[in-house]
């Protein structure tokens, strides 16, 4: 079984990748959004980003910094197939993961401004927000020193793969492509 993990940057195309990994290669899908969601939901609050963020730190400062992606892990050793944990978040997360056999980080970045645009596009619950929250959101969550906390910065360079996603979708999948040929030597 692959586990691969998956961070980026607010739009960059972590959803991309995993809809690539799940259409074309078989990979199951552990979304930690989906996770917090129906936490956030079953808490009674609105679900957005804040709801997200706040549930999220509250995790894992109740149960461990690892707990979000220790949780969708069982289950993926359940059904025991390639898997795609997304959206790693901390380090502690990945900590938790590189502890597993065969895991792999892969992050995506991509420009501000293009990254922006599809969010807008997206129209999530969580996503209808102007360019400056928006900037505001992400450097929140890039540098944070409290265990608990998101810091997406530690994470994107603790990724064994790196993706500018600034071109096409199928640009995209062809450098994922590539790396899927080198990791399942």
């Amino acid at each position: 079984m692959i586990t691969i993990g998956i961070t980026g940057t607010l739009g960059a195309g972590k959803g991309t990748i995993v809809d690539f990994l799940v259409k074309q290669r078989g990979f199951v899908h552990y979304s930690v959004r989906a996770f917090l969601i129906e936490e956030i939901e079953r808490r009674g609050m609105p679900v957005n980003r804040d709801s997200m963020t706040s549930v999220g730190n509250d995790l894992r400062a109740t149960h461990s910094p690892s707990y979000i992606v220790e949780q969708l892990y069982a289950q993926a050793q359940q059904a025991g197939r390639d898997c795609i944990i997304e959206s790693v978040r901390t380090p502690g997360e990945v900590a938790a993961l590189r502890g597993k056999p065969n895991f792999y980080l892969f992050a995506v970045d991509a420009d501000p401004k293009v990254r922006y645009e599809r969010i807008v596009l997206r129209g999530s619950e969580t996503d209808h927000v102007s360019f400056e929250t928006f900037l505001a959101n992400e450097q929140r969550e890039m540098s944070s020193t409290d265990p608990n906390k998101q810091n997406l910065g530690v994470c994107i360079r603790q990724a064994d793969y790196r993706f500018d996603n600034g071109g096409t979708i199928e640009e995209l999948q062809r450098r994922v492509e590539a790396v899927l040929k080198t990791i399942s030597k």
